[in-house]
């Protein structure tokens, strides 16, 4: 079975911003550093992810992370040559 067409581009966790709400989970702002246009080369995400075994983890300030955009098959478009 063919793979999703998919880019992953290289980025760093340029900071960690604390929640208002303590029930929340903080936010981990990611800077893409390569591959996105300036105005768009930074996203937020929840600082809550899980590691193979489950368990729930953080990313650090200044972590090297990919950032994967992942699409269905039929959800694309052959590129005119």
């Amino acid at each position: 079975m063919a793979e999703n067409p998919s880019v992953t581009l290289p980025a760093v966790v340029e900071k960690i911003i604390p929640s208002a709400d303590p029930a929340e989970p903080e936010t981990a702002q990611i800077n893409i550093v390569e591959g996105a246009e300036p105005l768009y080369q930074e996203i937020r995400i929840e600082n809550e992810l899980t590691d193979e075994n489950g368990k729930v983890v953080k990313l650090k300030e200044g972590a090297e992370v990919q950032v994967t955009v992942e699409v269905a098959q039929s959800d694309v478009e052959p590129v005119a040559d």
